[in-house]
């Protein structure tokens, strides 16, 4: 191809990996694309390109070509597991928080954290990283002093008011710190919910946009709701829990994709064990001290994370990448771009 002239191997694989990243949101309807793909599930995805989430997986793309994550590493280098996972937890705040900070509600912050911490806990007890057993081992050595997490900075402008409007705090480390439920969680516990989180990714990757796309996302929406079940069983998480909240993001999104499969003709993704459809949210120290005056929050909250995290929130993107051809005709000249915005 003449437009791969030239180009090394490594950034080629770029170039073929942003092209897939593409190719669900290009098979949307016009001018609409799901938010938790793009979004969430997204970025999760580039990451895994670069550092696999599955032990003894390789990778021929560089961890320190992944735009700028090795900002975040130590003296721009990360040599050990423990760096590269404390850099791509930074750069998953950064990519999914900060970069979009004004579009996002204070539900569906909240519910990014959650799913870049189970994140966080998979990959420190993949690495069995040393003397980090529960999510507050890695606050006391790896968030309390690293200055990347007081600061919310977007393209030089200072994010920590809008992040505050929404989230409550001034950053992520007070955020953390507040939340009993990742101060208090082993990484065990909390990692396994990463595999429902996966599959979750998986059906919203398969387009879903009519009945024929739901009824082949079927057998992966009943693995979903397979494991979610498994979870609510083994689970000491109950309703009035402060980590109730990991179940009610994971329903409402997978409910908010059943529903709309529901509304194509497609009836058969299996319903969520009803005792674990939780009314809850993240709670804090802050929460407790208004925690009644918030009691009738807790609903609204979770219907509006249900209808804003995926039905609703949706951005434009067909208008960027009018047509694959386009693409193709400008992928040197970006093939060292893509990836730091």
């Amino acid at each position: 191809m003449i437009i791969t002239k030239g180009i090394k191997d490594n950034n080629l694989c770029k170039i073929v990996l942003y092209i897939h990243m593409i190719k669900n949101v290009l098979t949307l309807p016009p001018n609409k694309a799901i938010y938790l793909t793009t979004i969430k599930c997204g970025r999760f995805s580039t990451l895994r390109n670069f550092l696999p989430d599955e032990l003894g997986k390789t990778t021929n793309l560089k961890f320190h070509d992944n735009g700028k994550i090795k900002n975040y590493c130590p003296n721009q280098n990360c040599n050990t597991d423990l760096d590269k996972i404390n850099a791509a937890c930074l750069w998953l705040l950064k990519q999914t928080i900060v970069n979009n900070i004004d579009s996002l509600t204070n539900e569906e912050l909240k519910a990014f954290i959650i799913y870049i911490m189970i994140w966080l806990s998979y990959m420190l007890n993949l690495k069995n990283v040393n003397n980090i057993n529960y999510l507050k081992d890695f606050y006391e050595k790896h968030i309390k002093n690293n200055s990347h997490y007081t600061k919310c900075n977007e393209s030089g402008d200072d994010c920590s008011d809008s992040l505050k409007d929404k989230l409550g705090y001034d950053n992520f480390k007070e955020f953390i710190k507040e939340n009993e439920c990742i101060m208090s969680i082993s990484i065990i516990e909390m990692s396994k919910y990463y595999d429902a989180f996966k599959l979750l990714c998986e059906i919203y990757a398969g387009g879903n946009t009519d009945k024929s796309s739901c009824t082949k996302n079927l057998k992966t929406a009943q693995e979903f709701a397979k494991k979610y079940k498994e979870l609510s069983d083994g689970s000491s998480i109950t309703e009035n829990s402060s980590c109730s909240q990991i179940f009610l993001t994971l329903s409402n999104d997978y409910n908010s994709l059943k529903k709309k499969c529901n509304e194509l003709g497609c009836n058969e993704f299996p319903p969520l064990p009803e005792k674990t459809t939780i009314q809850g949210h993240v709670q804090s120290s802050k929460d407790k001290s208004v925690e009644k005056s918030e009691e009738n929050s807790v609903q609204g909250f979770g219907a509006t994370l249900s209808n804003s995290s995926i039905t609703n929130k949706l951005i434009p993107v067909l208008s960027i990448f009018a047509a694959i051809p386009i693409f193709l005709g400008i992928a040197y000249k970006v093939n060292n771009k893509e990836f730091k915005k």
